[in-house]
């Protein structure tokens, strides 16, 4: 069994789409970053990545890289699936928090984890989905920002 973390966190703009867990929320603010500013799905890349010892999210799809501008985290989680797959891993489960004071996160977490299950080719079960605040401290609790972290257990096949 193997064990990995991660974390990511991406600013609130204006004029960008607000894409969490794979799925799009209607909000009137969205993440800045160079793909679709996920940090739940970027998160999860960078627990995964770090269960195999296989570097991190920038080591792989670099933030100055024009072929991953704008792109779809999922495809990028996708990608990463296929690494472990190929090294004989096999994810047992997945544990993750989203951090932001707004918009309430709790009535999209079944389509999240659907999404984001579907896409690690694991039972949704398999994959957990929480929400907490700052209590308004910090850049998150300011309304800046929305985090994400995650734990992802896999062993080899």
């Amino acid at each position: 069994m193997r064990i990995g973390t991660g974390y990511d966190v991406h600013r609130l703009v204006s004029g960008r789409a607000l894409i969490i867990g794979g799925i799009e929320i209607d909000y009137h603010l969205g993440l800045e970053g160079h793909s679709d500013g996920d940090p739940l799905t970027h998160s999860i890349i960078d627990a995964l990545l770090g269960a195999a010892a296989l570097g991190d999210i920038g080591m792989h799809f670099p933030p100055g890289d024009p072929r991953f501008k704008g792109s779809n985290s999922l495809v990028l989680l996708g990608h990463v699936y296929e690494l472990l797959s190929e090294r004989g891993y096999r994810i047992v489960n997945i544990d993750s928090t989203i951090i932001c004071e707004s918009p309430k996160m709790s009535p999209f977490f079944d389509r999240m984890r659907a999404t984001l299950a579907a896409c690690l080719h694991v039972d949704v079960d398999a994959l957990s989905v929480k929400a907490t605040t700052t209590e308004k401290l910090g850049y998150i609790g300011r309304g800046e920002a929305i985090a994400a972290e995650a734990v992802a257990l896999i062993v080899r096949n």
